[in-house]
């Protein structure tokens, strides 16, 4: 059951991405866990995950709630200090970032994409851990390796459904292969530098996939060694959306939920809420990402 909107914390962080001209993916893909996140827990840590490179995305995708066009306004070249100002003045350790396509600019957004990033790892001691959930830019390595490199702690890609139903559910522009070469390459240039880097990605359920589909795709998924996956619930955002096929019970998310750990993730969240950068997640990340830290220190204090 979703969280109301209504918290004091929630007004606070509204009110902070208004003023300084942000948007957030919460807002703009409507999702039900808006309540919940910014509301914060207990200890009122709120979570927001904050969409660079404006509101207006270049793909049109079947599924999804965000406004499109050929040729969006230009980037806003302060956004990266503005970004890096909210998330000081909120307090977060934990920052998720993501952004709409930009097929129209020469590079696809990644360049300013890593500014982002860099500017959040230069506030307080780089201690500040960053997700960053990115577009696919149309399977060019090279971009993907700019914002690969930029000093993130965890790559996040959604393949979004399983093979068989990309063409129906995504942009034509996206594929199921081209976002696994994705997320691999991302893998593969963290390592060759030690860096410690996360993969993660995300599956929307009850667009008409099978059993079989959903296997076939954590297999794919681990054979790449991504890390992290998720299971939500598609919602329908609109009638002019892709309807809705099935409403996945939460005993079959319990399913795949053990399942997918049996496989060797790291970590999944699987639930009819559940959306890629839901906050349940971020708090075990974290401390994820702190033990690697620390497990990879002791290696080289006793390597040298």
């Amino acid at each position: 059951k979703p969280h109301p909107a209504t918290s004091p914390k929630y007004h606070e962080l509204r009110s902070t991405v208004r003023n300084l001209g942000l948007a957030t993916v919460c807002e703009e893909a409507k999702c039900p866990n808006i309540g919940e996140c910014w509301s914060g827990s207990d200890d009122g840590t709120a979570t927001a995950t904050i969409m660079i490179m404006g509101d207006t995305c270049t793909r049109g995708c079947s599924f999804c709630a965000v406004k499109t066009s050929r040729k969006p306004p230009p980037l806003d070249q302060d956004e990266p200090q503005k970004v890096a100002d909210a998330i000081a003045e909120w307090g977060l350790d934990y920052v998720v970032l993501t952004s709409v396509d930009r097929d129209d600019l020469d590079d696809q957004g990644s360049g300013h994409f890593r500014k982002v990033v860099q500017a959040l790892k230069g506030k307080r001691d780089g201690e500040i851990l960053v997700e960053a959930l990115t577009p696919d830019f149309r399977g060019d390595l090279d971009l993907v390796e700019i914002v690969a490199t930029s000093g993130l702690d965890v790559y996040a890609h959604n393949v979004e459904t399983v093979e068989r139903l990309q063409r129906r559910v995504r942009d034509y522009r996206a594929g199921y292969a081209q976002s696994l070469s994705v997320l691999e390459h991302a893998k593969e240039v963290n390592a060759r530098s030690g860096s410690l880097v996360l993969t993660k990605t995300s599956l929307m359920l009850g667009l008409g996939e099978t059993d079989e589909d959903i296997r076939q795709t954590l297999a794919d998924l681990r054979n790449i060694d991504v890390d992290v996956v998720t299971f939500g619930q598609y919602l329908q955002p609109s009638r002019r959306h892709l309807p809705v096929k099935e409403y996945v019970t939460p005993e079959k998310y319990q399913e795949w939920q053990e399942e997918a750990e049996g496989m060797g993730f790291k970590y999944v969240a699987s639930g009819p809420l559940v959306r890629s950068s839901y906050k349940a997640g971020e708090f075990f990340l974290k401390n994820l990402l702190k033990e690697q830290q620390q497990a990879h220190n002791r290696n080289n204090v006793g390597s040298g």
